[in-house]
């Protein structure tokens, strides 16, 4: 193989793991850093942040790699999507399918050091993460299985951290699940038509005229549960003043979908990297200002 080719080759499979478009990434770590923050109190240590914001680089990557491979004979007919490596047939599906069981060998390795409870519940981790491409042939709002997968990082960070996964970790998982379906159905209203045509089931599909009400409902219910959760542990005005931020970004985003532009939806999509931010800033904070009491 001569060096062109295989830089070509290493290019496809980059391209492949969504490694050249890494908000997928950003949208999955900020809920992981928010609960590893939460579960070890703002002191997770350098280990866990390491091995968490690993292990979303490489599962991220592996379901994006079996994403494209459910949509293999999808892809082709949407604009976005037909130029993607196995859509273009540059990677083989064999190859795919190497490549994305490597990527999970490497993320449970990653988690060879921690609790034997951690390492139990990424096993539901992967399924989730394997399983989700499919779900887009039956269910109405495949978004909502998307959530929980996006939000299995929080369980996993208090398993890591608490050696437990009490109720509050769990609603972290349903705020986050509000907010996946939020973004994801802005990201789905990019497609809309080129989904209608080739049978695929997603929420902008489901929520037809009332996509952009229902988009702003998942995300006040995301932030009132973030409030809620902010009240039960007891959190600062510096968290409060973050979520105040990520409600302004939201009201942006509204402004951006209300009429249903593709490329003014997918930027609202883009967007919700600075809420995940904003809340993950809040949440370190709230902690640092806590934990320098006793410093």
């Amino acid at each position: 193989m001569t060096w062109n080719a295989l830089k070509q080759r290493l290019d496809d499979y980059e391209q492949l793991m969504r490694l050249d478009k890494p908000i997928g990434i950003l949208l999955l770590l900020w809920p992981t850093l928010w609960g590893l923050w939460i579960a070890a109190y703002g002191i997770p240590g350098w280990t866990l942040i390491w091995i968490f914001t690993f292990g979303t680089v490489l599962m991220r990557s592996a379901g994006c790699v079996i994403n494209d491979y459910a949509d293999r004979d999808f892809d082709p007919h949407v604009a976005r999507t037909q130029q993607r490596p196995l859509a273009a047939r540059r990677v083989t599906t064999k190859e795919a399918l190497l490549l994305a069981g490597g990527l999970a060998i490497c993320a449970f390795l990653l988690i060879l050091p921690l609790n034997s409870l951690t390492k139990w519940m990424s096993v539901p981790a992967v399924l989730l993460a394997a399983s989700y491409p499919f779900t887009k042939r039956f269910l109405a709002i495949p978004q909502a299985y998307l959530g929980v997968a996006f939000s299995f990082g929080i369980p996993m960070a208090f398993a890591a951290a608490q050696e437990r996964v009490p109720l509050i970790a769990w609603m972290l998982v349903l705020a986050n699940v509000f907010w996946t379906i939020a973004y994801d159905t802005a990201y789905a209203m990019v497609d809309r038509e080129d989904d209608l045509k080739i049978g695929i089931k997603t929420s902008a599909i489901t929520f037809g005229r009332f996509d952009v009400a229902a988009i702003m409902l998942c995300h006040i219910l995301f932030l009132a549960s973030m409030t809620y959760i902010g009240y039960l542990l007891q959190m600062s005005w510096v968290y409060y003043s973050c979520l105040g931020v990520a409600l302004m970004l939201v009201g942006y985003q509204y402004h951006l979908i209300k009429d249903r532009i593709p490329e003014r939806c997918f930027r609202a999509f883009l967007d919700n990297n600075w809420i995940g931010a904003a809340i993950f800033v809040g949440t370190f904070l709230h902690f640092l200002l806590i934990n320098k009491r006793f410093w």
